[in-house]
């Protein structure tokens, strides 16, 4: 059987299954599809016009697309049938986008959400919305394009049922899909920002750790914290060194939950095991060290700790990883597990 012909039936067969999962989502309160009016394309902004309102503790089933035009998965092998008529409307109709290339979909208005407040995210649900990824890295992107000077996008088999893709003939990646970009709008005096390099809203954050189960924390910038989301992987290396990870579509639900008066400096998360704490800067050096001092501050208000002593965890039980290396602000976070605390 040619390679062509398997891809496509097996997508075919695949298609159905995600379909069928994708019904299985737990009902949310909520349901945000992406389309031309929906989505914001290559950009935060707290100019940005929220395309859905919710209160503190609602939940809703967010839609979002993968990063590609139709034209270059078509090329790339994808059957035209296989490229969802979302993807081809945004590309058709929609004009106000960039400087950035990633689809978001928002923002959406949180009620009650002001500056100085924290809007914390649980991420409930992911489900596969294709039966496809893409990888691919350009001459002039990655961590090292001086070894690369083409550009190559490969598609990528996905197993909704197995959580496996199928990367090449005797690989299998395990999937973990999770939202490489989720963020809320930046302070209004940075103007429209760049939907690639992550920043102290959040945004392209590009970490493989914000799966299903884990809670992301953003400091709010404007009424309303206005958050977006987008950029889906169905999994990824912590470096994320060419530039793309398994990039697909995703539909996730997540839950929203105003904190009053909280006052996060950066991004910070949990899972059911571990605190998160994240840096970035353009020094990856410089990066590290701010997620080493943001889980000491982290140590120094929950736990009571004192500076000396949570420095000392942090070295002898925490995992200081580098999240990505090419979206321009490199990002650093380290893991701490939680089994260590007894109380």
């Amino acid at each position: 059987m040619k390679k062509n012909t398997r891809f496509l039936l097996l997508a075919a067969a695949l298609l159905a299954g995600c379909q069928a999962q994708a019904q299985r989502l737990p009902k949310a309160q909520h349901e945000l599809l992406a389309t031309p009016t929906t989505v914001a394309w290559g950009y935060y902004s707290a100019d940005a016009p929220p395309v859905m309102r919710i209160k503190s503790g609602e939940t809703v089933q967010v839609h979002t697309l993968l990063t590609s035009s139709p034209t270059r998965l078509e090329g790339a092998g994808v059957a035209p049938a296989q490229v969802e008529q979302s993807l081809r409307d945004i590309y058709e109709k929609v004009t106000n986008k960039g400087p950035g290339g990633h689809i978001l979909t928002g923002p959406i208005f949180v009620e009650g959400a002001e500056p100085g407040d924290v809007l914390e995210v649980r991420i409930k649900a992911i489900e596969l919305a294709i039966p496809y990824a893409y990888n691919g890295f350009g001459p002039k992107s990655g961590f090292i394009p001086e070894d690369f000077g083409y550009a190559k996008m490969k598609i990528i088999p996905l197993d909704k049922k197995r959580m496996v893709a199928d990367f090449a003939p005797g690989i299998e990646l395990p999937l973990h899909p999770f939202f490489g970009s989720m963020g809320v709008a930046p302070p209004p005096a940075m103007g429209r920002v760049n939907s690639a390099p992550p920043g102290i809203f959040g945004g392209n954050l590009d970490n493989k750790d914000l799966v299903v189960g884990t809670t992301l924390y953003l400091p709010v910038h404007v009424p309303g914290a206005l958050f977006f989301v987008g950029d889906g992987h169905a999994g990824q290396g912590n470096g994320e060194v060419d530039i793309t990870a398994l990039e697909t579509s995703l539909t996730g639900n997540l839950e929203f939950i105003v904190h009053k008066d909280t006052h996060l400096a950066l991004p910070r998360a949990e899972t059911p095991t571990h605190y998160i704490s994240m840096g970035l800067d353009e020094d990856l050096t410089l990066a590290g060290k701010q997620a080493v001092r943001e889980m000491i501050a982290f140590l120094m208000k929950t736990k009571g700790m004192t500076k000396d002593d949570a420095y000392m965890l942090c070295s002898v039980a925490g995992d200081l990883n580098v999240t990505q290396v090419v979206d321009g602000t490199r990002g650093a976070h380290m893991l701490l597990p939680k089994s260590i605390f007894k109380k």
